[in-house]
């Protein structure tokens, strides 16, 4: 937390610019007529209702130095939504396999990955996890100087020296909510909640509830063979599945949840406690993935449901095959923190594995810590009308995942390198290649969605980057016109300023200058006080311009194989993407008959040999 007191503050943009900006993104998306009105409210927007609102939204920031504007209003819309987080909101991140075969075993690699995960925690806890910075230039910046030198700034002064170097440290104050923290359904508004004390994981397995203490009185973790034995009991246990398996009930709407965990508390209360207290939770599968990215992401995402508890600040799952995902519930927070703890797991995990095959083969039980005292499954009283709930829940479950299709889009040699060899945006391509695929399909253009972290702030969150883009329609429609009428020179120009305009989109998001928070920020606040909701928010424009029919998101790292999430609207596609050193790829997912996934993936690949074309001067 070195940094933190130092980081900067969230800005509020003008409201000039992020009218500007607004008008900029519906360009694309609307016919001239309808362009027409929507100028118009936003310069009465302006002038007037918005102008007001934005005095009393810098008032409020000024009156919370302690924090962002955007914030509450964040938290508030998270924690307020009714809707089932299991594929409106929590995601996953899957991890590359150990490259030691004999670690992939599912006891040994959930063994290795719980053991590092408590590492990180307590790394966190005792203050010395080193903080997150955004090097600009690390040749110059990510080295053993710069960290002398803003290790010897005061906590007050401390960014500013990092500023100098051109690094950008990150906001920590996620970080607190990974571990000892789940979502508790209330009605009408969830709530966070933490529990520092908490000593034991929690360990799920055929829809059955383990926990163990990892930790002993002086806060020392166990001995690593102690904790394998105690996953391996988990593993071996001979009972059969849950017959209700309340997980389910957290993957209901949350008023439906928020009941039927009031009736849970009556006879459970301890057994619940120890779920909500739990450091994090372990899932064991007994299904494998037959190394199948379509099998993985469906896994991960959302499972059969009986052996999951979505409500957990993070759930790390591993399967019968020892493929392991981290899947988190995302109202506490965002990918960076997230990202940050599956980098430094993985790595750990593999390098440092504390748990051997060789060790634990024909392993006898040892005396420190026996299984089967020291390992509790948590035995629940259910009444008739939660054995409904349950029932009603899995019922649901199956209506809501049933539907989801994933397939996965992976194009060679279209790389980083490439990229950057040709001088355009690697997440600009990216993103020109979902707009010609769009187009390619669909024959037009579509509110598009791109999460960027602003986390270069304090208690920033995200901002959204509007990819659809006056420039990318016009290539879209070049590159897919039978007329031909544009040469090589004049789309590879186009190209070009569609790397330049998404360039500068991602910039202005990430320094917090975009124009969705804002706009959502203003709205939240006439609610909260009670006053006229502006006509632009009633502009069927502005319900368009946030149907986000492609919703997108881009995790790079070397731990990660996969990640994904579902469409954020029934007849939208959720796109986690990667661009790395020698391809590109994306797990696309819809709920057909609204979209054909398939058929966009085809038209993805169309669309990126089009581009490469162009791009090598091949038409």
């Amino acid at each position: 937390m070195h940094f933190q007191p130092s980081l900067p503050r969230l800005p509020i943009p003008s409201l000039e610019e992020t009218c500007q900006r607004y008008l900029n993104a519906q360009l694309p998306l609307l016919d001239p007529t309808h362009f027409e009105d929507t100028q118009k409210l936003v310069a009465n927007f302006q002038l007037e209702e918005g102008k007001e609102l934005n005095q009393k939204l810098i008032e409020q920031d000024k009156a919370n130095k302690h924090t962002s504007y955007i914030t509450g209003s964040w938290f508030d819309m998270y924690l307020r939504d009714r809707q089932p987080i299991v594929l409106n909101y929590n995601p996953f991140i899957s991890y590359v396999d150990d490259p030691k075969t004999a670690y992939n075993d599912q006891v040994i690699r959930a063994a290795n990955f719980l053991i590092s995960a408590i590492r990180f925690r307590e790394t966190m806890n005792a203050g010395l996890l080193e903080p997150e910075v955004y090097h600009m230039n690390p040749k110059k910046s990510d080295t053993d100087t710069f960290r002398k030198v803003v290790r010897m700034l005061p906590s007050s002064l401390s960014w500013y020296g990092a500023y100098f170097y051109k690094a950008f440290p990150l906001d920590m104050s996620q970080y607190s909510s990974l571990f000892n923290s789940t979502r508790i359904p209330e009605i009408g508004k969830d709530r966070l909640a933490r529990f520092e004390k908490a000593k034991h994981v929690l360990v799920m397995r055929g829809g059955h509830f383990y926990v163990f203490d990892v930790l002993d009185k002086d806060g020392n973790l166990l001995e690593p063979l102690d904790i394998y034995a105690c996953l391996k009991w988990i593993q071996q246990d001979p009972i059969s599945p849950s017959r209700d398996p309340i997980g389910y009930l957290t993957a209901e709407n949350r008023d439906t949840w928020a009941k039927a965990r009031r009736l849970l508390m009556e006879n459970n209360s301890s057994q619940m406690e120890a779920i909500d207290s739990a450091l994090f939770n372990l899932v064991l599968d007994d299904v494998g993935t037959d190394n199948d990215p379509v099998k993985i992401s469906k896994l991960f995402l959302h499972g059969n449901g009986a052996n999951r508890w979505f409500d957990k600040s993070f759930s790390l799952i591993v399967a019968r095959d020892g493929k392991a995902a981290v899947n988190f519930e995302h109202s506490w927070g965002d990918g960076v923190a997230v990202m940050r703890f599956i980098n430094e797991s993985h790595k750990d995990s593999i390098e440092k594995p504390r748990v051997h095959p060789h060790e634990v083969a024909g392993m006898l039980p040892r005396r420190d810590v026996d299984p089967s005292h020291h390992v509790r499954r948590l035995e629940f009283q259910l009444s008739d009308q939660l054995k409904t709930a349950v029932s009603d829940a899995r019922q649901h479950f199956d209506q809501m995942t049933g539907p989801l299709a994933v397939d996965l889009f992976i194009y060679e040699g279209f790389s980083k390198h490439f990229c950057k060899e040709k001088q355009v945006s690697p997440d600009a391509m990216m993103q020109l290649g979902f707009q010609v695929a769009y187009q390619l399909q669909n024959g037009g253009t579509c509110a598009t969605y791109e999460s960027c972290s602003t986390a270069a702030f304090k208690h920033g969150r995200t901002e959204t980057i509007r990819p659809c883009t006056s420039q990318t329609t016009a290539f879209s429609r070049a590159i897919t016109s039978s007329s031909g009428k544009h040469s090589l020179p004049e789309l590879r120009a186009m190209i070009a300023d569609c790397s330049k305009v998404h360039g500068q989109l991602t910039k202005e998001a990430a320094m917090g200058k975009g124009f969705d928070r804002h706009l959502f920020a203003l709205k939240y606040l006439a609610q909260q006080q009670s006053l006229p909701i502006p006509a632009l928010y009633q502009d069927p424009a502005y319900a368009a311009i946030n149907h986000n029919i492609l919703s997108t998101s881009t995790l790079g790292s070397p731990a990660v194989e996969l990640g994904g999430f579902a469409p954020v609207v029934h007849d939208g596609y959720g796109l986690g993407y990667s661009i790395q050193d020698n391809r590109l790829g994306a797990v696309v997912t819809t709920y057909p008959p609204h979209r054909c996934g398939s058929d966009f993936v085809s038209c993805l690949q169309s669309a990126f040999r089009r581009i490469e074309d162009v791009l090598r001067q091949k038409m």
